[in-house]
């Protein structure tokens, strides 16, 4: 009995230990350099917002934030190599639009995004900007629907690549106005500009990053932005909304990490995050890229994710595209 009793007593001081060891672990997350999987190529708008946040996050939690670009089918090769790694919180994902979009526009992929990671936090929402040529004549939404209608596949739209959130974004406005347009993808915005310019294709509702200084130039006239308001910004521009009630689209940004990743290593970066995105400063940078902040708790990410999820599935069925 005696021995039964030493037993259990030594017993209870490993698991003490155990316990012991495993909090200070914990709340000394991180202790080495995290790394931060991006699925776009540097240089990018993507890479550029994640570069700001991931500098942001090392001075705040005094560990590198180390951000890796892994390029390529639309973002699923990062997603597929973060949801593979250890959820030890040293490896997450730069997740956003792309992840909404993919789960439906890929018809074979080795991952489940919603199932297979956890949303740790949001923290930028980015509208496009539609932009048609100087010698295309419609000189605002209204027009450019009346046009359409009076034009049925007369009108071209160009893309940065069939099912990116470029194309999507205008297959969504074909949908709620029943125009009738012809989709010209192109392997990235900037290539598809001077064929906008020149009117061989007349619009486009590229990224506001990209598509700004464009209208600001006046190179390309600016009919209405994707948001549900107008972005402040921009403030002469309408919200394609006003035309077209209930039309909201978005590119959002965010954080995830692989299934099983500790709660409390998610705590962690969910509050840096938002405490980082009060920080006057950054809330400038993401203005100058036409973003604004949007601080989240983990599970409003992950209602965001979803939500979207389910928007962009009905949009890519209207459309009627896939990517094996």
């Amino acid at each position: 009995m005696l021995g039964l009793l030493r037993a259990t007593a030594f017993g209870f001081a490993c698991l003490s230990i155990i316990a012991g060891g495993a909090a200070p672990a914990l709340a000394a997350y991180p202790d080495r350099p995290v790394h931060w999987l991006i699925g776009f190529a540097a240089g990018g708008p993507v890479d550029t917002v994640a570069r700001i946040m991931a500098q942001a996050l090392s001075e705040r939690l005094g560990q590198q934030f180390v951000v890796e670009n892994r390029a390529g089918s639309g973002g699923n090769i990062a997603t597929e190599a973060a949801i593979n790694a250890t959820p030890d919180g040293y490896t997450l994902l730069f997740s956003g639009a792309n992840n909404a979009i993919s789960a439906s526009l890929y018809k074979k992929l080795p991952f489940d995004f919603i199932r297979d990671t956890v949303p740790v936090a949001g923290f930028m929402a980015v509208p496009n900007l539609l932009v048609v040529s100087n010698a295309f004549p419609p000189k605002s939404v209204q027009e450019l629907i009346d046009y359409c209608k009076a034009n049925p596949g007369k009108i071209s739209f160009a893309s940065s690549g069939n099912g990116t959130t470029v194309h999507m974004t205008a297959e969504l406005f074909k949908a709620m106005t029943k125009c009738d347009m012809v989709h010209v993808p192109y392997r990235g915005s900037a290539l598809a500009y001077p064929d906008i310019i020149s009117n061989k294709v007349q619009l486009m509702f590229d990224n506001l990053p990209t598509a700004l200084p464009q209208a600001k130039g006046g190179t390309l006239r600016a009919l209405g932005i994707t948001s549900p308001q107008r972005w402040p910004g921009l403030p002469e521009i309408p919200a394609i909304a006003e035309t077209v009630p209930g039309y909201d689209a978005f590119v959002f940004y965010g954080m995830s990490a692989p299934r099983g990743t500790p709660p409390e290593i998610v705590a962690i970066l969910n509050k840096a995050v938002n405490e980082t995105l009060k920080d006057p400063a950054l809330v400038a940078r993401f203005a100058g890229l036409g973003g604004t902040p949007r601080p989240m708790t983990s599970a409003e990410y992950g209602q965001l994710i979803a939500e979207e999820t389910a928007k962009w599935r009905k949009v890519v069925e209207f459309a009627g595209v896939s990517v094996e």
